[in-house]
């Protein structure tokens, strides 16, 4: 009998606000850019890509392709989708260990 496996996406499990921003502060956190880019396509698949659409002033389409893995948003693009998601971004003083 083979092992039986289903396909998991994180979009499944972020269902309100604070799991969001804790998705968000975490990718943030790793500091890749296509780690953060990839969040950022999660949230806004969790949330509704056309409403995200409607909220930044993008086209739907151009958004799938620059929050994709390997999409490379512009800096305003992604201002404008943490503002539709109701968080902004801020700075943080690095721990003494990390520097």
């Amino acid at each position: 009998m083979g092992l039986e496996s289903t396909k998991w996406d994180v979009v499944d499990y972020l269902e309100t606000d604070e799991d969001i921003a804790y998705f968000l502060e975490a990718a943030f956190e790793d500091g890749d850019p296509q780690v953060i880019t990839a969040a950022l396509g999660a949230v806004a698949r969790a949330k509704g890509m056309t409403q995200l659409a409607k909220d930044t002033g993008l086209a739907r389409e151009a958004l799938y392709r620059s929050l994709s893995a390997e999409g490379k948003p512009e800096f305003t693009t992604v201002l404008k989708v943490m503002k539709a998601f109701g968080l902004r971004l801020a700075a943080v003083p690095l721990d003494d260990k990390a520097a």
